[in-house]
């Protein structure tokens, strides 16, 4: 058997998608026209568990019971297997879903048991919500980790609803970027926050509705993670400018100092976890459990941003732009030792490994 064979017919409908439409988006994102695997329409699951299967001959995962995924080989055996499908019959061998341990996203940073259950019209916003916490990050910045998730869920159900594409998300947050940084260079400082709220919001709906929806493009991963790149710098820069028209400007060679810090300091963290992943193929971030909690307060954008807003709440921004200097610095430090650690783990002869397995 080669390619994928879709058993049964089902018209519920999962982040707008049949499960139909949405197994072809899956099986062409992941480049598996030619996986020789059965699928049972009648449920949904997680795209690993079509890579996991793929990837093992004789491998069927179960549901109950039932198989909801296989590759089997033979006629015979993949006959019995459809037949068990089309009638939600049990079978007594395979991998339950319900027994089964983690696998490794290595993309996403962390070890899950991927979802997977049937698609009906009671389990759909369950599965909504399951496939949406699923595409989540296990290593991000706090506010991403613990603020933002219900907020993005409702929008990225709405944009799933009428339609909208990733792409046309993150061009409105792209708008929302700039217009804050012209807000803070003018000391709107509220104004542009406000903006910036909505935008940082919507920089995860992008990527969680395009991993719903199984619409990631090369185009689109790089449109957002180019702005997610680019646009810090310019709001320190603005932030600092604003202080003029605020009232309270910094000195020009504090300014500038200021500038130098963070902006060199964020350039230089980026390379460190560059030459990370370069040395030992992983994010420094997932090294051990300390670099984990580290990542969820590290000098970048959205702890940044708490930290200006603390400071504008007590009315000294120009402090705030300065504490923000002072932990990208600190941070900055913190990823140098770690660096330096690990390679002297890996010259010491010792593995260099994720601590999530």
């Amino acid at each position: 058997m080669t390619g994928i064979v879709a058993v049964g017919e089902n018209d519920t409908k999962l982040w707008g998608l049949t499960a139909g439409e949405r197994l072809e988006r899956i099986v062409r994102a992941r480049g598996l026209e030619e996986a020789p695997v059965i699928a049972h329409l009648g449920y949904v699951w997680d795209p690993a568990w079509l890579v996991h299967v793929a990837g093992r001959p004789g491998a069927i995962v179960t549901l109950g019971g039932v198989p909801v995924l296989a590759h089997v080989e033979g006629e015979a055996e993949r006959e019995r297997i459809i037949a068990a499908m089309r009638e939600n019959r049990p079978i007594t061998e395979g991998l339950a879903w319900e027994e089964s341990g983690g696998l490794l996203n290595d993309e996403l940073r962390k070890r899950e048991r991927p979802f997977m259950d049937r698609l009906a019209q009671d389990t759909v916003r369950s599965l909504e919500r399951a496939s949406y916490f699923g595409a989540y990050k296990g290593v991000t910045d706090i506010l991403t980790k613990y603020l933002w998730p219900e907020w993005a869920l409702v929008l990225t159900r709405l944009a799933a609803r009428i339609g909208m594409t990733p792409n046309q998300v993150t061009l409105i947050g792209a708008i929302l970027c700039v217009a804050a940084t012209f807000a803070f260079y003018h000391g709107h400082y509220w104004s542009g926050l406000a903006m910036g709220l909505v935008f940082m919001v919507l920089d995860t709906v992008d990527g969680k509705l395009a991993r719903c929806t199984i619409t990631s493009s090369w185009w689109g991963n790089v449109f957002d993670h180019g702005i997610d790149l680019v646009h810090p710098p310019f709001w320190w820069w603005a932030w600092g400018m604003g202080l003029i028209p605020y009232g309270l400007p910094l000195e020009p060679a504090v300014f500038w100092g200021v500038m130098a810090v963070i902006v060199g300091g964020y350039v230089v963290q980026r390379l460190i976890e560059g030459a990370f992943i370069g040395l030992f193929g992983m994010h420094i971030h997932v090294w051990r459990p300390f670099d984990s909690r580290f990542r969820l307060v590290t000098a970048r954008r959205n702890p940044n941003m708490v930290i200006l807003l603390a400071f504008l709440i007590a009315g000294r921004p120009d402090w705030g732009l300065i504490a923000v200097a002072a932990w990208t610095l600190l941070s900055l430090l913190v990823h140098l030792v770690r660096l330096l650690q690990a390679m002297a783990e890996k010259a010491r002869g010792r593995e260099v490994t994720s601590w999530l397995g």
